[in-house]
């Protein structure tokens, strides 16, 4: 992930530059490569860089040939390569990065620009010519990006990767819309995705098709491996970390096999082909996949306490697959001690997010350490199928995708904007497979009565299902049944029980009877209904100013009177594991 920040129309933008400076360095972690920043009229873009395509010549802001536009971005384009082939007219590109060629689709496209990227991103990109500043995010939200403004200059309006950038400068601040675009010119936003399944009421009819399952998950995996530097795979072994790291692993395989093929035509090993630093050209069926770097083995990592059951179940998949695994284990205090560290990066004070945070905080920072700069992790997956344990009380087939619908429109506020600001603390990037918009498309439409969990059906049957190839003669099977099979656990559970339990007792230490009654009326109707929540809330009140809270959304189960979201909490969780004992 890199880090961007600008203003658009600012009434003194050479005497506010010392304070952009200032304030994009806030998001250096997120782009620890490379600073650059571009002012032309009343306009400033900054950017804060990590390379991982393009590594030698993609730093930014990006312009084009005559310099009247400019363009800082943060994200990944998969089908970079393709939009360079299928150009109407030709274009001089300066750089080999893949969001370089956003200039080109905005010069013949316009605000339909961003219709054409497959991939996760959020840019500001600015017209010399028109003076105007267009704005956009990922279908999804994969990245983070936030707008703001300041009453005192009304003409102004702010940009950044994260929050922290923009609560000192602007007094009005919003998560960006996923899937939007801003245009300076009208100052309106409008979306630019528009998928069928966009209408929760709409019930979806497809048939289920296992297969177009199965293809189109690999498809994206597939994708998600550009990069011209070392990278991994987030390994909680559950199932849909297990899934992504098999078919990564399979890729790898297939791309070593490739690596040796070429190797002997050069009479040279793969290593020493690989010591040259050419990496392959991993192509698809549609040829939209740039160059990657061989890997002669695929790194998996996975964390929790001593004895959690996600290390215990990572390293059974790690073993099946033959990935080189790394397993941290960390203690309590150490979580703890990290606590206020990890709200301030993750500038939210919802209780589920900051559980599960902690742990994948820590173990970015080791991950970063060994020199691996993305990783590839199971984000979505629940939110898709209707995988999270709740889904059992679901009273119908339309209530059921109302609410699978209503969370991937949220995850932007919950586990886009863990993955994403978790990882890029220490400057590692992390890509999300589930949330490609071909894979939704196909999963989003299935009729949702296949989604249902029933007596017959564990959560997310269907997934699991299309990667079971035990009926499938000479198919290599793609996990263990043990965890092709396993029920879900939260990833805040996974990692030991004791996780929760002591975050619970610190809280119940730090937040007394009296607080809880006598809440801060600076949080207006937003009060926390747990000591756990306040605690939270006390500490992202260290960091960030009332008016940031408006950017936070509080994770909770529909279908559910309980006040502890954590999935044991529920008694589906404990009745299953009671069956199965």
């Amino acid at each position: 992930m890199c880090g961007l920040f600008g203003c658009h129309h600012h009434p003194d933008v050479q005497k506010f530059k010392p304070t952009a400076l200032r304030l994009a360095k806030q998001i250096r972690h997120r782009g620890p490569d490379w600073s650059g920043n571009f002012i032309s009229n009343n306009t400033i873009l900054c950017h804060e860089r990590l390379s991982i395509v393009g590594v030698e010549s993609g730093a930014q802001p990006l312009t084009n040939e005559d310099d009247t536009i400019i363009l800082a971005v943060n994200g990944e384009i998969y089908n970079h390569r393709l939009i360079r082939k299928n150009l109407k007219t030709p274009y001089h590109f300066k750089t080999h990065s893949d969001c370089e060629v956003i200039i080109p689709l905005y010069m013949e496209y316009g605000l339909d620009a961003p219709k054409y990227l497959d991939g996760m991103f959020s840019f500001m990109l600015y017209d010399k010519k028109l003076d105007r500043t267009i704005a956009a995010r990922d279908p999804i939200g994969i990245t983070t990006f936030y707008q703001g403004w300041d009453s005192k200059n009304d003409n102004s309006v702010y940009f950044a990767s994260e929050l922290k950038c923009l609560h000192s400068v602007c007094d009005k601040i919003r998560a960006f819309p996923p899937g939007h675009v801003y245009d300076s010119k009208t100052g309106e936003t409008h979306r630019y995705f528009q998928p069928s399944w966009w209408d929760g009421s709409k019930i979806p009819e497809t048939p289920l098709d296992l297969k177009a399952i199965r293809t189109s998950l690999e498809k994206s995996v597939r994708k998600r491996l550009m990069a011209e530097v070392p990278y991994g795979v987030l390994l909680s072994g559950g199932l849909d970390s297990s899934l992504v790291a098999s078919i990564a692993q399979r890729e790898t395989l297939r791309m070593k096999a490739l690596a040796q093929a070429q190797a002997a035509q050069n009479g040279e090993t793969a290593e020493e082909d690989a010591d040259k630093g050419e990496g392959l050209v991993g192509i698809d069926d549609h040829n939209d996949l740039s160059t990657v770097t061989y890997l002669p083995q695929l790194n998996s990592f996975s964390i929790g306490l001593p004895g959690s059951p996600d290390n215990e179940a990572a390293l059974k998949v790690a073993k099946f697959l033959g990935t080189k695994h790394h397993v941290m284990t960390f203690t309590i205090e150490d979580g703890l001690n990290a606590l206020s560290d990890v709200i301030y990066h993750l500038e939210t004070y919802d209780v589920t997010t900051i559980r599960a945070s902690t742990p994948m905080y820590l173990l970015s920072r080791k991950i970063k350490a060994m020199g691996i700069k993305m990783v590839l992790s199971g984000e979505g997956s629940d939110e898709i199928f209707g995988g999270y344990l709740y889904f059992h009380a679901a009273p119908d087939k339309k209530e059921f995708h109302e609410e699978t619908v209503r969370r991937v429109k949220n995850l932007h506020l919950a586990d886009c904007l863990r993955a994403n600001k978790s990882t890029s603390a220490w400057g590692l990037e992390a890509r999300v497979p589930f949330l490609d918009k071909e894979f939704l498309e196909t999963c989003m439409n299935i009729d949702p009565a296949e989604k249902m969990i029933t007596k017959d059906r564990i959560e997310k049957y269907i997934l699991r299902k299309a990667f079971d190839t035990s009926d499938e003669p000479g198919e290599a099977p793609y996990l263990p049944d043990e965890i092709l099979w396993r029920q879900k656990e939260q990833f805040s559970d996974g990692v030991g029980y004791g996780w929760i339990d002591a975050l619970k007792d610190n809280a119940e230490m730090n937040v007394t009877d009296e607080m809880m009654k006598n809440p801060k009326p600076e949080w207006g109707d937003d009060i926390p209904d747990t000591k756990e929540a306040y605690w939270y809330r006390t500490m992202f009140d260290e960091h960030f100013p009332p008016h940031c809270a408006s950017t936070v959304m509080r994770w909770t189960p529909t279908w559910s009177q309980q006040s502890d979201p954590s999935g044991r909490a529920i008694s589906t969780h404990q009745a299953k594991y009671d069956n199965a004992a």
